[in-house]
């Protein structure tokens, strides 16, 4: 009997879905940047993966260390453990000012690992609604009895929902169960700052008893903030009253991997009970050698210049969008943006974005279900490898595509949807 034409009825419920994103202009797909393109895009915050310096240090790390294999061979409780990861642990964790480090081959797998195995049975889980996905993956494993949002970077609505918890939990007034609360120091699509120190004032006041521990996730924060680029945790001064850190690698350090930084009881916990670190091949020498090469790099003040030029970089960008008209197609934030990371609220952030592009300058548009429905934005990253010139470049680019849409809306007015930003971001439908 000749193979059936007839296309299974799972590739057909792919296939509708996949229909459904691209009529609500949802569809991801892969693409490539031209090697001549201005970048405003990418997390490279530090501009350290073209860095020469920085190639010639790793390769020179690589050569010194050719002694040990490149790859791990097994996981780290196998045979995927060496000296050379243990020894970059206690450097990370002293740079830090951790009690301890542990590595994780990404964010994503740190997060789902911290989130999935921390809470103990019927344990509470806070977390910001804008907190990143692998920590939601973390959370649907875990054995937390409660697992509640709040509003975001709301320190109002976040005392009302841990009040509410308090209130109605005894085990919680005794100090019996723990309360977990996830955030961002720097939040990926927005680029705003969460209110850590407020959120740990809340947490010591309604919680006398010690059972209240923030976890913060320092990705976006990683290499930007603070002396030398250890993150915002560090630059608060708060490091003993957070109780997990996590830094990623592969933004601001052009590295790959994670580290989380703990109390040396939770890492051995985590060593015994973090299900993505015990069932996954440990990283290998050629991303061990990288993580030890930036951070070698960072400690010695070889990206402090680039920090102090990124800052920079950050206040003239707030400055010229400041300038741009009032305009319905687009919602530049009144406030400074505190960090890289820069939200352009449009109703159009695919046409936006395609008409930046078409000029040779890399931004993003953001869609649903990457932000809430309403929250369309295009995205931009600012490096410290961007110039004065180029940034002046890119906010007249957005200042034409805003003068092109005005023509257009003289044409047809009735195609015209009003960006608005706020909690829920753009007041339109999914574009």
């Amino acid at each position: 009997m000749p193979p059936s034409t007839q296309k299974p009825h799972l590739f057909t419920s792919m296939q509708h879905l996949l229909t459904n994103r691209e009529r609500n202009s949802s569809r991801r797909r892969l693409s490539l940047s031209t090697p001549t393109s201005t970048d405003f895009s990418s997390n490279d915050f530090l501009s350290l993966s073209t860095s020469s310096a920085l190639r010639t240090a790793y390769l020179a790390e690589l050569t010194a260390s050719s002694h040990i294999p490149l790859g791990s061979g097994g996981s780290r409780l196998l045979d995927g453990n060496s000296t050379y990861a243990e020894d970059i642990e206690k450097d990370i964790a002293e740079f830090h000012n951790a009690p301890a480090a542990l590595l994780f081959n990404s964010g994503f797998d740190a997060n789902s690992g911290i989130f999935s195995c921390l809470p103990q049975l019927g344990d509470v889980v806070l977390y910001d609604e804008y907190i990143h996905a692998s920590v939601h993956e973390g959370m649907k494993l875990s054995r937390a009895g409660v697992r509640r949002k709040f509003v975001h970077n709301s320190v109002k609505e976040f005392t009302r929902v841990l009040g509410e918890v308090v209130q109605r939990d005894e085990l919680v007034r005794e100090g019996k169960r723990n309360v977990f609360v996830a955030v961002e120091s720097v939040y990926s699509m927005d680029g705003d700052v969460a209110p850590i120190v407020e959120i740990l004032d809340i947490l010591d006041n309604r919680l006398p008893l010690g059972n209240g521990h923030l976890i913060v996730d320092e990705a976006h924060s990683t290499g930007v903030f603070g002396d030398h680029g250890r993150g915002l945790v560090c630059a608060l001064g708060v490091e003993d009253r957070v109780l997990v850190r996590l830094h990623t690698f592969g933004k601001a350090l052009s590295s790959g991997g994670a580290v989380v930084l703990c109390p040396p009881i939770m890492r051995e916990y985590l060593i015994n009970y973090a299900r993505s670190l015990i069932y996954t091949t440990a990283m290998g020498l050629p991303t061990l050698a990288m993580i030890k090469t930036v951070h070698r790099f960072i400690r010695q003040g070889e990206t402090q210049s680039a920090q102090k030029q990124l800052w920079y970089l950050i206040s003239y960008l707030n400055e010229k969008l400041l300038q741009l008209p009032d305009t319905p197609f687009l919602d530049v934030p009144k406030e400074p943006s505190k960090s890289p990371i820069f939200s352009l609220v449009t109703p159009y952030p695919r046409s936006l974005a395609n008409f930046c592009q078409s000029k040779g300058f890399v931004v993003r548009p953001i869609v649903p279900p990457t932000v809430p429905e309403g929250g369309q934005r295009v995205r931009v990253c600012l490096h410290s490898g961007n110039t004065t010139s180029e940034v002046d470049q890119l906010v007249e680019l957005v200042r034409i595509w805003i003068e092109k849409q005005h023509g257009a809306e003289s044409e047809d007015p009735s195609t015209t949807l009003k960006a608005s930003r706020g909690h829920g971001g753009v007041n339109s439908a999914r574009l």
